[in-house]
């Protein structure tokens, strides 16, 4: 972690930990992610990039409805037929690919006896060597399908940690994670929630352009500014 992507070191634990007891006063839990299945969860961390989940759930449904959502299924199909499955997703072409590719790593790893307890940093390198799996993807997958304690980062977090002063826009991926995981317990419940927190707060209120009126977390942002 560098000092310069951060905020003043001090303050990151006791903020963080208000930004978690205020939405969760909002808010309460958010029993995220919704799926079916770790497969199912797994399907959607690939298809959730670059859009909204309204749209990842309409692509989910028709693998459903067509009965080709499970690994081996999705090996079997042409790539255009699966392209066409998921086209709600939007960059669907991309994404058939992206999910043919984890599928296929899911397969192998099922054949030989899935097991999710090996150490944390050998699977997530496992899924990061997976081609089209960034580390967004891959702690989505570790965290809400396998229940492993890994904290997700992704364009909400960004956005609302950097409007808050608590991590510079140039932060990378690495520097947020270390950041929320040192403020938090490490446990899978903690990373859960707080992440699934963030997305909400950020859909209601921190979007490109902000709607800064009625946020449970205005009161940080004042700070700030001020």
């Amino acid at each position: 972690m560098t000092t310069t992507a951060l905020r003043h070191e001090s303050d990151h634990d006791a903020a963080l930990h208000r930004f978690f007891r205020d939405l969760q006063e909002r808010y309460g839990p958010q029993h995220w992610w919704p799926a079916d299945s770790p497969w199912e969860v797994a399907v959607g961390a690939v298809l959730t990039q670059n859009t909204n989940w309204g749209n990842v759930e309409k692509a989910i449904t028709n693998l459903k409805r067509a009965d080709v959502l499970p690994p081996d299924r999705i090996l079997d199909l042409p790539i255009d037929a699966l392209a066409a499955h998921i086209r709600p997703s939007g960059y669907f072409n991309l994404k058939a690919s992206r999910l043919r590719n984890v599928a296929a790593w899911w397969q192998a790893n099922a054949e030989r006896g899935f097991d999710v307890s090996e150490p944390l940093a050998a699977l997530r390198r496992d899924l990061l060597h997976v081609k089209g799996v960034g580390e967004e993807t891959a702690d989505s997958i570790l965290l809400y399908a396998f229940g492993r304690p890994t904290f997700v980062v992704d364009a909400y977090t960004r956005r609302v940690l950097s409007r808050h002063g608590l991590v510079a826009a140039t932060a990378t991926y690495g520097e947020i994670k270390a950041l929320c995981e040192a403020a938090l317990p490490p446990e899978t419940g903690s990373y859960n929630e707080y992440h699934a927190l963030i997305v909400r707060v950020g859909k209601l209120h921190c979007s490109p352009t902000p709607r800064c009126a009625n946020c449970p977390l205005a009161w940080h942002l004042s700070d700030v500014v001020s």
